[in-house]
C-alpha cells in the first residue's frame, strides 16, 4: 500500500524549495527545486518506487510558514516543525543531533561524530549529514569542516554561505552558545 503525501513549492531567498509532507503535516522531504532529482531519490530510496503518491498541497503546510517565518529572520520557527523521516538507525541519530546545534553556531563533523558517541565514525557522520531528507529544517548546513572550511552542501555551498550568514545576522547575542561582550 502507497502513502498518500502532498508537494508544494514556494520561493525563498536562497531559490524555489519544494516540500513533501504527508496527511498528519508533518514534514517527509525538503529540497530545492534546482535539486528535486535529490528529493524524488530520497523518496524512491525511502519509501520504494511506488511506495508513495505524491498530490499538490492547497494550502500552505505549517512547515512552510514556518520556513517562510526563518527566511524572513525568525530563526527559531523552524524548531516546532513536525518531521517523519525514514532512514538507518544511525543516520536519524545524526539527524536528530543536528537538530540541537544551536542556531548561529556551527560544529565539525567529528564534533558531531563525538555528540553521538561515535567518535570514530566521522566518515559516516558525513554520509548521513550528506543523506539528510530535510534541509534547513535538519541543519545540515550548520555542520563544517575540521578546519572551519565549508564543506559539502547538497543544496550548494553558496546556499550553505547564504544560511549560516543569515542564521549569524538573526541569532539571539546572548545565551549559553553566543558570547555577550560586556564594556
Amino acid at each position: 500500500m502507497s502513502e498518500r503525501f502532498y508537494k508544494e513549492r514556494f520561493d525563498t531567498p536562497t531559490g524555489w524549495m519544494l516540500l513533501v509532507t504527508d496527511a498528519a503535516q508533518q514534514l517527509r522531504a525538503a529540497e530545492w527545486e534546482d535539486k528535486s532529482h535529490r528529493l524524488e531519490r530520497s523518496l524512491r530510496l525511502h519509501y520504494g518506487e511506488n511506495g508513495f503518491q505524491l498530490q499538490p498541497l492547497r494550502a500552505s503546510s505549517p512547515a512552510r510558514l514556518a520556513l517562510e517565518a526563518y527566511f524572513a529572520g525568525e530563526l527559531t520557527a523552524i524548531e516546532a516543525i513536525c518531521t517523519q523521516t525514514r532512514g538507518t538507525d544511525f543516520q536519524r541519530a545524526v539527524w536528530a543531533a543536528l537538530r540541537e546545534i544551536p542556531v548561529g553556531s556551527t560544529v565539525s563533523y567529528g564534533q558531531l561524530a563525538k555528540k553521538i558517541g561515535r567518535p570514530a565514525a566521522v566518515r559516516a557522520v558525513g554520509a548521513a549529514n550528506g543523506a539528510n531528507p530535510i534541509p534547513v529544517i535538519v541543519p545540515c548546513h550548520r555542520v563544517i569542516g575540521a578546519d572551519a572550511s565549508l564543506t559539502g552542501f547538497g543544496g550548494g555551498l553558496q546556499r550553505k554561505r547564504w544560511l549560516l550568514a543569515h542564521e549569524r545576522t538573526h541569532a539571539p547575542r546572548s545565551g549559553p552558545y553566543n558570547l555577550e561582550l560586556r564594556v
